[in-house]
């Protein structure tokens, strides 16, 4: 009788252990000083404030904040044109996003990656992503875990989750409480689809439409593949900059991260009793992206609206005095922004100016 093995079940440790042996370069990478090393260990360790005076936080009440998310299954899009390494970023921005709507700095980031076998390139690639997302917003990637799991996941399928921690002093929480009529509805750029509605989008132009992700889309002045794959944006710096430059002026009032339920169920999430947010249709360029795929699939407006950013990936509801100033320092960080509408008296809710599809 034969004797088993783990390697005869799907999981062969010495590929698994060539594949460890790629990723301390591209970790080490994102570490700061408040990492402290722990050769061998189980766990990351990373520490809260700097003991050097010149770098030092002096948090007076640090609150942590932790979120959790992944890329969903924009993955099946990396598999088929065989890109891995901007769904990393993709991984990173859908956590650091929604950390920052409550005025937390990114601290660090855990991983989960689940493939179907080992694979030491493709696991390279996932993680170049991920590190790369990671320097986007000054967070350090502290650890994580490979899994193999052959009987979950066809060959050459895998999934990533992503976990970020982060810390905001008490008094500076961003809960949305202190939003108030005449407010300003800032609405900032999205670079596309980001990780969210790719279910749809799949069945659309792979099935209802027959495109590979090779095909060019002059529309787009891109291949399929390119415009599906686009990264989202991770939008920690230009904020935590926003917030930085008015240290005892509480002038942004609330965050949103535009994903899964559009404008409407994001941005209704933060508002207090007795406010309503009223958006201007037409006050910002939606990317092409969006009425290609909407004409693609004969998708209703109101689905769109309801599934897809529609090109405002983040919102910022500021104090009108400072709404032009935070304007331009959005701009100067590279951040395009528009004001898309502004906040009313009346019973909580966001509508749609006339004209509202």
């Amino acid at each position: 009788m034969a004797k088993a093995t783990y390697k005869d079940a799907g999981v062969d440790l010495e590929v698994y252990a060539q594949a460890m042996a790629r990723l301390p370069r591209l970790v080490s990478r994102t570490h700061t000083p408040r990492v402290l090393k722990l050769e061998g260990g189980f766990v990351g360790l990373f520490e809260l404030d700097f003991s050097s005076r010149l770098f030092a936080r002096k948090y007076e009440a640090p609150v942590l904040v932790a979120c959790s998310d992944g890329v969903g299954t924009k993955l099946k899009v990396a598999s088929m044109l065989g890109v891995h390494h901007t769904v990393g970023i993709d991984l990173v921005a859908m956590s650091v996003n929604d950390a920052i709507c409550c005025g937390a700095e990114p601290l660090f980031f855990l991983d989960y990656v689940v493939m179907s076998k080992d694979d030491p390139p493709l696991l390279e690639q996932i993680v170049e992503g991920i590190t790369a997302g990671c320097i986007q917003c000054d967070c350090a990637l502290l650890g994580g875990e490979t899994a193999i799991h052959p009987d979950q996941y066809a060959p050459g399928e895998y999934d990533l989750a992503g976990f970020c921690v982060g810390v905001v002093q008490r008094k500076d929480v961003i809960d949305g409480s202190a939003i108030a009529p005449d407010d300003v509805v800032l609405g900032l750029a999205s670079t596309g689809l980001h990780s969210n509605g790719f279910s749809l989008v799949r069945k659309v132009v792979f099935e209802m439409a027959g495109l590979s992700v090779n095909d060019p889309v002059d529309e787009l002045g891109k291949t399929v593949g390119q415009a599906l794959l686009e990264p989202t944006r991770i939008y920690a710096r230009p904020v935590r900059d926003v917030l930085s430059h008015y240290r005892v002026k509480s002038v942004v009032h609330g965050i949103a991260h535009i994903t899964g339920g559009g404008l409407h169920e994001n941005l209704e999430r933060i508002l207090p009793e007795g406010v309503q947010v009223v958006i201007d249709r037409g006050s910002w360029p939606v990317p092409p992206v969006f009425p290609w795929l909407q004409r693609l699939g004969q998708i209703e407006p109101a689905e769109m609206d309801h599934v897809f950013n529609m090109g405002v990936g983040l919102v910022l509801i500021v104090s009108p005095y400072y709404a032009e100033s935070i304007r331009h320092q959005l701009a100067r960080s590279g951040i395009e922004s528009w004001v898309i509408g502004r906040v009313d008296a009346g019973p909580r809710g966001v509508v749609w100016s006339e004209g509202a599809r």
